[in-house]
């Protein structure tokens, strides 16, 4: 199954993943984007892969689905932890979470 990816402005695919060392379990992500982001039986969110899976190797990312950029982005903002990063695939830039310019 090919995931619809996001297109920024500039043409941009965007891309996003979790910090589980900074992440509390809160779970704000899951209720925001569930089809992004799950929490797993360790209590820490982590993104989904197409096949939904969980992706569970440090610093896994997964594509941001066009419809859903406005979740993800909402779920980077609320996140208690501060751990949730969108960068754009092409030069690895963060464009919203902890580390956004």
């Amino acid at each position: 199954m090919r995931v619809q990816q996001e297109v920024g402005a500039g043409g941009e695919t965007l891309e996003v993943w979790i910090d589980q060392d900074l992440c509390t379990g809160d779970g704000i992500c899951a209720q925001y984007a569930p089809e992004v982001f799950e929490l797993d039986i360790d209590g820490l969110a982590y993104v989904k892969g197409s096949d939904d899976e969980l992706l569970q190797d440090k610093g896994a990312t997964t594509p941001v689905p066009l419809p859903l950029l406005a979740d993800v982005v909402d779920s980077a903002k609320e996140c208690p932890g501060d751990c949730i990063h969108v960068r754009r695939v092409s030069d690895r830039v963060e464009i919203y979470g902890p580390d956004a310019e």
